[in-house]
Formats: C-alpha cells, sequence, structure tokens
C-alpha cells in the first residue's frame, strides 16, 4: 500500500510539474522592420507594444526588435518574411509589391486619409477586417496603419505650385501616390525610404514624398532646401502598413497567451500606430522648422486643383478594381465612410 501511494504521489507530482512547466512556457518572437529604432513607429508604437506583451505575459513572451533588416533581406521581401516564418513578426509596406495587395490601395489614394493618421488608421483596421482577410490571410494581421500627410521635400527649387513638379525626378512611395506625382508632369522613381537620402544626395532624384515624422531619422532636411505640405483637411497621400505575425507562431500560442497578442491587436492597436505617426509628424515639422529651409503650404486654389485630379485617378482605380472583378466603387465608398466616421471621433 505504502509504495502504492508513493507511486500515486510521484505520478501526481509529474502532472504538477508538467502543468507548471507549460504555465512557465516561455516564447520569444523575432520581429523585424526596415527603419531605424528612433523612427516614430518604432520608438512610439513597436516597442511600447513589445514591452506590453512582455508585461501582460508577465515575461513569458519575449519580444525582440530588430530595425534596419538586421536580420536580413530587403523591405519589399518583409510580407513573406512573415508568412514564411523566417521571423515571427514584423512590419510591412504592401505598397512597396504594387498589384498584390490591391485592396489596401483604397488608403493610398489621393485625399482618401484624414489629417490624423491615428483616425485613418483605425478605419484601415475596420477596411481590412472587411475587405483583407483572404487576401492577407496567411500570416495572423495585429494592427493596420497609415502615416501622417505626405509633404514634398526637394532640393535646389521650390514647390509653391502643382505646376512646379513638372520636370522633377521624384521619389514615389507607392503606386497610387506616383500616379498623382505623374499626373503632374513629374518622374517616379520607386525605392524603399531609406534609400532616399542616398538617392537625394547623388541627384538621382530631386526630391520626394515622404511624411514629417521620418525626415529627421533619415536627416532629409540637410540635403532637401525646400518642403511643400497640401492644406485643407485631406491628407495628399497615405502609405498602408500591416503588423502581423506568423501564422503558424500564433496558432502554437498556447490559448493565455493568444489573448494576450489578441488584447494588444486590433482597432486600438492599429489607433496607436498612427498616433505614433501623428506624434512624429509634430516634432518632425518642429526640427525642419528650425532650420533655414523653407516650408511652403499650398493655398486653397491648388489644392482644389489637385483633389479635382485625385478624384480622376480614383475614378480610374474604381475602374481597374472592377476590371479585376473587385468592387471598386464599395471599397472607396466603405474607405471614405470609415474614415469620417473616426475622423468625427467614432470608435
Amino acid at each position: 500500500m505504502n509504495k502504492w501511494i508513493t507511486t500515486a504521489l510521484a505520478g501526481a507530482m509529474a502532472i504538477g510539474m508538467g502543468a507548471s512547466f507549460a504555465i512557465a512556457q516561455e516564447v520569444t518572437l523575432r520581429c523585424q522592420h526596415f527603419l531605424s529604432p528612433k523612427a516614430s513607429v518604432p520608438a512610439f508604437f513597436m516597442q511600447p507594444w513589445a514591452d506590453k506583451v512582455m508585461a501582460d505575459s508577465n515575461g513569458r513572451i519575449k519580444v525582440e526588435l530588430y530595425p534596419a533588416m538586421q536580420l536580413g533581406g530587403k523591405p519589399p521581401a518583409l510580407y513573406d518574411q512573415i508568412r514564411d516564418g523566417v521571423i515571427d513578426c514584423g512590419w510591412a509596406l504592401p505598397g512597396y509589391t504594387p498589384g498584390r495587395f490591391p485592396e489596401s490601395e483604397a488608403f493610398e489614394l489621393p485625399f482618401m486619409g484624414s489629417m490624423s493618421a491615428e483616425a485613418t488608421s483605425k478605419a484601415s483596421w475596420e477596411f481590412s477586417q472587411k475587405y483583407l482577410t483572404e487576401r492577407m490571410g496567411d500570416v495572423h494581421l495585429m494592427a493596420t496603419h497609415v502615416h501622417g500627410p505626405g509633404v514634398i521635400h526637394v532640393k535646389g527649387t521650390e514647390i509653391n505650385s502643382p505646376a512646379d513638379l513638372k520636370g522633377l525626378k521624384l521619389r514615389g512611395p507607392s503606386r497610387q501616390a506616383n500616379a498623382l506625382l505623374e499626373r503632374l508632369g513629374a518622374t517616379t522613381v520607386g525605392m524603399p525610404v531609406p534609400a532616399f537620402p542616398e538617392a537625394l544626395s547623388k541627384g538621382v532624384v530631386d526630391g520626394g514624398v515622404i511624411p514629417w515624422e521620418i525626415v529627421p531619422p533619415l536627416k532629409v532636411h540637410e540635403l532637401a532646401t525646400s518642403h511643400t505640405q497640401i492644406g485643407g483637411d485631406r491628407a495628399l497621400y497615405n502609405t498602408f502598413f500591416v503588423w502581423a505575425m506568423n501564422k503558424d507562431v500564433y496558432a502554437g500560442l498556447p490559448d493565455d497567451l493568444k489573448a494576450i497578442i489578441d488584447a494588444n491587436s486590433g482597432l486600438e492597436a492599429s489607433g496607436l500606430a498612427g498616433a505614433a505617426m501623428d506624434r512624429g509628424d509634430e516634432t518632425g515639422e518642429s526640427v525642419v522648422r528650425g532650420t533655414d529651409n523653407s516650408v511652403i503650404t499650398l493655398g486653397d486654389e491648388d489644392v482644389a486643383d489637385l483633389r479635382e485630379i485625385g478624384v480622376e485617378l480614383t475614378e480610374k482605380w474604381i475602374a481597374e478594381m472592377d476590371a479585376a472583378g473587385l468592387d471598386g466603387a464599395g471599397m472607396v465608398s466603405e474607405a471614405q465612410a470609415l474614415v469620417a466616421k473616426y475622423s468625427d471621433g467614432g470608435s
């Protein structure tokens, strides 16, 4: 009898130790992006996100952030790195692979986004749940967001009206932003944003369009001499980003750790990523205004002309989507309604 009791106790202890081991399971998430750690999204969103996930899990989830593609590869490959498990999670820009994620372009159309990246980012998340769950079903989306209003930065000249863009070579960020610039007579040169400073310094481009927030980290203000922003209540253009995890890595988490990832994903996480961009825009513009560079804001008449062109390009995009079997008009209408909803304080 004593031998049986001893054996039973040993078995119970083994089961208990196994349960404790499961509870104490540690997970390390290796997350990569293509920016400096001092840039707005890494500093004000990714690192706080990582810290909160680690705190919420009592250290059971460890998040390692790798900036500037330290784990290898080029920025356009980030989505596939997440999908294929090269990294556990990361920050990808669908626009770097034109045509692959056509639905996401609804938020990159001219004057789609509001002047608040936080509001537009919340809108992008709700939109993504309706239109991108199938297209991006090979990764686990945790957030989608946009940056703030695009600004035109040039070297050796000034953009005082849209006509001044004619003949310039400009770094273009996305297919839709490029279409707008080309419609105004510029020649666009596609490249990931980290390549922009070198291209500008070597004269490969005369300038480019990026939001204020990334100007100081890339030191663009030390190369460009003039910066032109667009007035009004809508952004000249936005770029759509995803913060995602490898699907198998997420599926392999214990349920309680999945719940922690879920609690730090979705609408609020998307808004926080956008808010990081807004915060960076304030800092970036302040830095530039502290230099001798000129800062120009286009007037109402010029903005009205640009918005008319934006309508033309949006109609063209709708026709392209319809030809591809997608509901172009429906996506534009939905995106516009969601941007208005969250810009008016919706939640």
